[in-house]
């Protein structure tokens, strides 16, 4: 017996904190009955519905993209904005992005069915490292990045430890280039990281997720992960290093 939530995670649906969402809401039946509470375990007998479709299972699928600019990391979009699931037209199962870029960052997203792996990598309690490389409007200080460094505080409350350095400067022209690598993933966090410290981003890309890097890959463009890198994140999601 599993969880329902688990069990609509692990076919792909949606992430496991999506799928208790959907249970709430009533959008689930097990054996033609709603079901809302978040502890229901089902078997694999068990009929389970969510929207009005059955669940099947798919073969689990992993993706590496390089999210372009003017994309919306979601399934869709009510505003008719280009998804980065459109870009995976052949793809026969129904995958989703882990975690999220904003419409105008690019670089490193993975997409995936597996609802599991998705919130393994997601919840901020994994630790996870994401590294951007930011273009910013001014020179930040010393004491700036410091704060940034040690967490530095937000509308949402204060960020955890970031690691952060300088990697240009261009004093005549008033901008700068940063590395940030952060475990979390707040909605626009770098961006008002940046912004709270007096240096707006102006460019934005995710260069690596964990021990992931974009490769030769461009923009638009994605190849499958290896079994062995789908080990590896599941490692070191589960102890927090890499075997």
């Amino acid at each position: 017996m599993e969880r329902l939530q688990k069990v609509i995670a692990y076919a792909g649906i949606a992430s496991r904190r999506k799928a208790e969402q959907l249970i709430v809401e009533g959008k689930v039946k097990v054996n033609g009955q709603v079901v809302k509470e978040l502890g229901t375990k089902v078997s694999s007998s068990d009929k389970v519905e969510v929207n009005g479709v059955k669940l099947e299972k798919e073969q689990k699928v992993y993706f590496l993209l390089y999210k372009p600019r003017a994309t919306i990391s979601a399934v869709t979009d009510d505003k008719g904005r280009k998804t980065v699931t459109d870009i995976f037209k052949n793809v026969e199962q129904r995958i989703f992005p882990v975690g999220r870029l904003d419409y105008d960052t690019t670089g490193l997203l993975l997409l995936t069915n597996d609802g599991e792996f998705s919130y393994q990598l997601t919840h901020p309690k994994f630790k996870i490292d994401k590294t951007y490389v930011a273009r910013v409007k001014g020179i930040p200080t010393i004491d700036g990045l410091k704060k940034l460094q040690r967490g530095i505080r937000l509308e949402d409350g204060k960020t955890a430890p970031a690691k952060v350095s300088m990697m240009t400067a261009d004093e005549a022209a008033g901008k700068a280039i940063c590395e940030i690598t952060i475990h979390e993933g707040r909605n626009r966090q770098v961006r008002r990281m940046f912004e709270a410290i007096g240096t707006p981003v102006v460019k934005l890309k995710r260069e690596r997720f964990a021990f992931l890097d974009l490769g030769n890959l461009a923009p638009g463009e994605f190849r499958q992960l290896t079994q062995h890198e789908v080990k590896k994140l599941r490692v070191l999601a589960e102890t927090g290093k890499l075997d």
